[in-house]
């Protein structure tokens, strides 16, 4: 983000223009009439033509019917009949137009470039013109069933709107005459949408209509308007069937009006709302975290109300929705591992690849085992068998009054249970009564993670005891109040039966929220006394919890709709950089329909439906109705980059975290489509409510960029002073410091959750990679790093471990810069993935030196010739061929300044071959061990070069090294065999032949003195040196040799931070340290990414600041630490996703600086954009659904 503020265009004038050429055809639904560019005339009278076309064939119907030449039905087939002829006639030409054209048949919904393309037409019905008019059907199927629904709808329509019929509705000609008008419009608009060109509908839930579904939406709408017309033209006479009769028929005229604010939903949308919401309050269920769930769900609960209808013993109602309520309110995924099948709520690709799994997954609850079998099966069986013996014995006992019949003990236990769940549930929070004050009771300060558990332990005690008084005591309690209810008797009614079936399903599904309808229904029982209610109590117990459940459910959202709405409202005018000029006008404009929008409002809490902010502004239109998950796709969709792998390790612990504050009540009441924030240093987290049910939860887990854009940081900034206020307070408050002065913010804090994660310290290295003193010691802990490394990897070939498959040892250096372009190289393509990035960090150049040496491998002779500096580097496209066997181009001069090579000694002095090597004669039997490969001593160096360089040898630590070595491979070895093996002067000229030659070869003979050199020294970049072509091509010692600079830098890094070392043991000890705990390499290399995932306990790197000029080091610790988390607005959540939807999908507004993706420090704009699906979101990261155990 460069531009931030209120001058930001809400549409640019490009995007402006292709606007209102869009919405007048969406209105019209489908005729373009703004093209942007002239046309001939015919063209608008064509599609003219086309839009009165059902009108006419309608008028025709209707006139004759008015002759009483026909009667009405014979009318209406008769204009469907011409209707159906003439939409046969549009796609044939349409099919003709294609053919002769020989272009591609269009994909599902109409492309932007196209409704951009400037046609050139040649006459009223060539083929351009017919195409443009009306582009045709993808598939066929689509070509017969949209033409028999064309006719079929004009049929139906006719009839819906013969004069007669609206006469005998209204009883005055006037009225039907202007109602039969405005009727044809919708028709004409629904059959052109249909049969001719179908409009970009606002209200858009899928990004592509690849099926054709939406030409279908217009039509469905209007065939629910005949449907009720129709049974109340069939049925006997029913006044509330006759009364909506009436209204529809006004409706109906409206219908374009609601077609293009986009308040009815498209069919698919439609379909799974309509599930959800029957599934939810009509049966007792749960969201689903995908559509396939929802439909089996659904499915299956419906067939169950179904047989309570038929079941005749009211006994066998009531054990058979008790074991089946508890049976579908479990987590039916964890079937699968009964079957041998992994735990289907950690099937996260991600966690698969090695992220951070649950740290308790042998804990009750994450597998269905037969501890959990048995727990299930005891309350399901103390459950039957309690409402059994209750409903035999005290179901049919008759009292005059609620307050002394069977239930009132029971309806009493519900009201205590009620008061200590939800006081227990207020305390674990931060904030008590609605996040308006603060608990005084939460832990105060975050100064440690052991700290803040030792301060929550008597939450914890309360905590527990809400867990068993709510999901063991609770469920019972309800369940003899439902088993003793007299409305029983009268089950065989439907909407008794639905109603009891919901009933004993919610008791399980969602304990909490039955509970607290319970106590409603028990409240008004003890308020009407020996009063009889007869509306309410004629509805029945089961249908009564039902209706409060849904009235308690359109309330809160509600609420928290109003909420969002007086937000973007007081923050339009007092956030300066949000005050737009318009500003003053929308308040002013609001105030005085004040009326209208709160029936905004309220309309879209009845929908269930978000409330849209029209560019985020305090222009409110209802949203159509969706699923809780705002969006169609699969959840688990991301943008993944580097970065990802640092919330794909710490998924899992957090999970893990959640699973516990979920049983405690941390977070509040947990309702599927509740949203939550979390934050850790620059990591955000966003946590999404999937589904629930008794003893899981269902969670998506989303990560955000940690880029630090302008608009995420104000936003961030924000998010980490609410975080402040909440948990960084004093430890007395005063009594206004005990109010919540964020509460008008999006964000609510709940609790700090304990999770391991990643601790990430930059720092920069002045004064310390610059420092002479530090590079002077430098040299000196290469080369005892160098030597420790040699004999370990003596010591792990000697114990069968092969240095190949030892990638966990924690360094970058076993794969170079160099190494990582082979295993990853463009000539292997099979290896090539999507998740590659192509485009991401470039790791440092190689040399041409090192390509060539790379190729060799060792089996191939050496070439003789130097690289010329500045030559250009490449890669062997050629699969198996390397580039020293192409036959190079030498340059005039390439000798000049390079070593001169004597060709006729090259093969006695620059490579003796390993046959040709003396024998070592080692002095103990031990030393074989120790023996290094052969080749490693066939460096082109001179005998006098390394015995100048002798010194540089530490003997010492060489012999302290040996013998801590020794032990570990012979086992308990005497002292004398130990002195032997240090005394052994030909494994010691074998290990100072092999080290100083790695020495030289990496330039290294002499001190350091530029960091420059020492950083290319790290990232593997070794510029020539007269051995580094024989060292680059044995691949494990250069590897070695790479990983022991790496060493002896982590070294200097820690000796210039924390003293240098006092001892050789202590020396020893780090570098098994480092060894062990430490990858010690670069960001870009895999080893990074792989040890973040393995949860290596540290992580070092090496950068540099190229606009700074400076030399980073990156730190990273996995500890656990306190990640702190706040629940959303969930409906100004869902209402800035519909806002996105509409902005990005009809009005393509994708504009990367526009206004309604700027920061808003209350709204969280920013970053709830980033949280969307792709491809309108982005986050970097998002888990598969997440099913864990909450009891």
């Amino acid at each position: 983000m460069v531009r931030m503020g209120p001058d930001v265009p809400l549409l640019n004038e490009y995007k402006q223009e292709f606007f209102w050429k869009r919405f007048p055809q969406t209105v019209l639904g489908g005729p373009r009439f703004k093209l942007g560019y002239c046309a001939p005339p015919y063209v608008y009278v064509n599609q003219v033509v086309l839009f009165l076309t059902p009108w006419l064939f309608g008028g025709i119907g209707t006139l004759l019917c008015q002759l009483q030449l026909l009667q009405e039905l014979h009318g209406a087939v008769l204009s469907g009949m011409l209707m159906f002829g003439a939409a046969a006639g549009v796609q044939a030409l349409a099919f003709y137009a294609a053919r002769r054209s020989g272009t591609v048949e269009r994909l599902g919904a109409p492309n932007i470039l196209v409704d951009e393309e400037e046609v050139e037409f040649t006459h009223c019905v060539s083929p351009e013109t017919v195409r443009f008019i009306a582009p045709g059907k993808r598939f066929g199927m689509n070509v017969v069933l949209h033409t028999v629904l064309a006719g079929v709808l004009c049929g139906f329509g006719t009839w819906y709107v013969f004069l007669g019929r609206l006469t005998a509705l209204y009883g005055s000609i006037g009225v039907s005459l202007v109602v039969f008008v405005l009727s044809w419009v919708t028709l004409c608009i629904a059959e052109y949408s249909l049969i001719v060109n179908t409009a970009t509908e606002t209200a858009t839930f899928q990004a592509q209509d690849i099926y054709e579904i939406t030409p279908l939406t217009r039509p469905l709408y209007i065939f629910i308007f005949i449907a009720v017309d129709l049974a109340d033209r069939f049925s006997d006479p029913v006044p509330e069937l006759q009364l909506a009769s009436q209204i529809l028929h006004v409706l109906f005229l409206f219908l374009p009006l609601l077609w293009a604010l986009g308040i009815l939903p498209p069919l698919d949308a439609l379909i799974l709302w309509g599930m959800e919401q029957a599934l939810v309050f009509g049966l007792g269920g749960s969201p689903m975290s995908s559509n396939l769930r929802l439909l089996l769900m659904f499915g299956v609960s419906a067939g169950v109300a179904v047989c309570n209808y038929f079941i005749p013993s009211t006994l066998g109602v009531v054990l058979f929705s008790i074991s089946t309520g508890f049976l579908l309110s479990l987590d039916l995924s964890q079937v699968g591992t009964l079957c041998g099948g992994s735990r289907a709520g950690f099937r996260d690709p991600g966690l698969r690849r090695g992220g951070s799994p649950p740290p308790l997954r042998s804990s009750f609850g994450w597998n269905l085992g037969c501890r959990e079998l048995l727990l299930y099966l005891s309350l399901l069986l103390v459950a039957m068998a309690e409402a059994g013996l209750l409903h035999h014995f005290l179901g049919s006992a008759q009292s005059q009054s609620f307050v002394t019949g069977p239930q009132a003990p029971v309806s009493y236990l519900l009201l205590v249970l009620f008061c200590l769940c939800w006081a227990l549930r207020e305390i674990q929070g931060a904030y008590v009564f609605g996040g308006v004050f603060l608990n005084p009771l939460y832990p105060k300060g975050m100064s440690s993670v052991q700290t803040f558990k030792q301060r929550n332990r008597g939450l914890y005690i309360a905590a527990a005891l809400r867990r068993v008084l709510l999901y063991l005591v609770s469920p019972f309690a309800m369940i003899a109040f439902l088993s003793m209810d007299t409305s029983l008797q009268l089950l065989h009614r439907v909407s008794l039966s639905v109603g009891f079936t919901r009933a004993f399903r919610v008791v399980w599904q969602s304990s909490e929220d039955a509970l607290l309808q319970m106590v409603v229904v028990v409240l008004v029982r003890l308020a009407a006394g020996n009063n009889i209610l007869p509306g309410w109590d004629n509805l029945g117990t089961g249908v009564q919890l039902l209706l409060v459940g849904l009235l308690f459910d359109r309330l809160t959202q509600f609420l928290a709709k109003l909420k969002f709405t007086l937000t973007v409202l007081v923050t339009s005018w007092t956030e300066k950089k949000q005050r737009r000029q318009s500003a003053g006008t929308l308040l002013a404009l609001n105030a005085s329909l004040c009326p209208v929008l709160l029936a905004v409002v309220t309309l879209s809490a009845l929908l269930s439906a978000p409330l849209l902010p029209l560019f985020t502004l305090p222009i409110f239109l209802v949203g159509f109705p969706r699923p809780q998950r705002s969006w169609p796709g699969p959840v688990g969709t991301a943008c993944p980059c580097p970065d990802s792998i640092f919330y794909q390790q710490m998924s899992g612990s957090l999970a893990s975290a959640l699973r516990t504050a979920f049983a405690r009540g941390s977070l509040g009441s947990l309702a599927p489509g509740s949203h939550f924030l979390g934050r850790f240093q620059d990591r955000m987290v966003w946590i999404m409510i999937l589904e629930r049910g008794y003893g899981y939860c269902t969670v998506n887990i989303k990560g955000l960029e940690l880029q630090e854009t302008s608009c995420h940081t104000v936003e961030a900034r924000r998010v980490d002073e609410v975080f402040e206020a909440a948990f960084e307070r004093p430890e007395r408050l005063g009594f206004t410091q005990g109010f919540n002065l964020h509460w008008g913010n999006a964000l609510t804090p709940c609790a700090a959750l304990a999770v391991r994660v990643y601790s990430d310290a930059r720092n920069v290295l002045s004064g310390i990679i610059d420092s002479h003193d530090n590079l002077r010691k430098l040299q000196d802990d290469f080369m005892k790093a160098l030597i420790w490394l040699l004999l370990r990897y003596c010591v792990q070939k000697h114990k069968g471990f092969l240095w190949s498959n030892d990638e966990g040892s924690g360094v970058g250096g076993m794969k170079s810069q160099s190494s990582q372009l082979d295993s990853s190289s463009l000539t292997s393509f099979g290896d090539w993935s999507d998740e590659d990035d192509l485009f991401g960090p470039q790791p440092a150049r190689r040399t041409v030196a090192l390509v060539t040496a790379e190729a060799q491998s060792g089996h191939t002779a050496l070439q003789t010739g130097a690289s010329l500096p500045g030559s250009v580097e490449m890669d062997s496209l050629f699969e198996n061929m390397a580039l020293s066997a192409l036959q190079p181009l030498q340059p005039l001069g390439l000798g000049i300044g390079m070593p001169a090579v004597d060709k006729g000694r090259s093969a006695e002095f620059l490579r003796e071959s390993p046959g040709s090597l003396p024998h070592l004669n080692f002095s103990c039997p031990q030393s074989e061990v120790f023996n290094l490969p052969t080749g490693w001593r066939t460096a082109p160096l001179l005998p006098s070069r390394l015995m100048s360089l002798r010194p540089l040898f530490p003997e010492d630590w060489f012999r302290f090294t040996l013998g801590r070595f020794g032990p570990a491979v012979q086992g308990d070895t005497s002292e004398d065999m130990t002195k032997a093996l240090k005394e052994d002067e030909a494994l010691k000229e074998l290990h100072i032949q092999v080290a100083l030659s790695c020495l030289i070869s990496l330039g290294a003979e002499s001190a350091f003195t530029s960091p420059s050199y020492v950083y290319r020294l790290y990232c593997g970049d070794v510029p020539w040196t007269e051995g580094l072509d024989w060292l680059s091509s044995r691949k494990e010692l250069y590897q070695l040799a790479l990983r022991a600079f790496r060493f002896s830098f982590k070294l200097l890094f820690d000796q210039a931070s924390l003293g240098p070392m006092e001892s050789s043991e202590e020396l020893f000890s780090t570098l098994e340290e480092y060894e062990r705990d430490w990858f010690i390499g670069l960001v870009t290399e895999k080893g990074w990414h792989d040890s973040v995932l393995q949860e290596k306990p540290f992580l070092f790197s090496l950068g540099q600041d190229l606009t700074m000029g400076t030399y980073t080091g990156r730190v990273l610790s996995l500890q656990e630490q306190l990640v702190q988390v706040g629940r959303l607005n969930g409906e100004g959540v869902r209402g800035q996703w519909a806002n996105l939807s509409w902005e990005l999908l009809y009005a393509t507004n994708d504009d990367e600086e526009r206004y309604s993706i700027q920061a808003h420090p209350f709204m969280l704009r920013n970053l709830t954009v980033q949280a969307a699906d792709p491809p309108l979101g982005y986050p970097i990261y998002s888990s598969a659904p997440l099913h864990f155990p909450s009891l």
